[in-house]
């Protein structure tokens, strides 16, 4: 499980990179069944999955919610032969930029897209930081 300094860390690269003046997170990590709850209840899909962002309407500044599911991020991690820890920065990451606004292609070739490179510089400047 990630660190609060971790996330921080992580949330704060990605705002900081995206250059947003303003912006609140709230970052939660849900267990199986509750993300499975979770993503049925807002999107009809009766299955756990890694990550689920909301923006959220604020005047002032950019806010979201980012729900992080360490069990699927253990899993994707063994498949990936990377880290857990690696894997959950990224799905914060994921979150986040996706409470920012950006999209990725459903299909496959999102690892294509803008958002994925985008994701993928921010994991590596927050690995590279943490291992100091």
């Amino acid at each position: 499980m990630l660190t609060t300094a971790d996330v921080r860390d992580a949330v704060d690269r990605v705002v900081r990179g995206e250059r947003v003046a303003a912006a609140e997170f709230s970052i939660t990590f849900l267990s199986s069944q509750q993300m499975r709850g979770l993503n049925r209840r807002a999107f009809g899909r009766d299955r756990a999955t890694d990550v689920i962002a909301f923006p959220l309407q604020h005047q002032e500044r950019v806010v979201g919610d980012v729900y992080v599911c360490p069990s699927v991020a253990r899993r994707s991690a063994e498949y990936e032969g990377i880290t857990r820890r690696e894997e959950e920065i990224r799905l914060v990451i994921h979150g986040v930029l996706h409470a920012l606004g950006h999209e990725h292609h459903k299909e496959r070739r999102r690892m294509d897209s803008q958002m994925w490179r985008r994701q993928e510089r921010y994991v590596r400047q927050t690995l590279l930081a943490g291992s100091h």
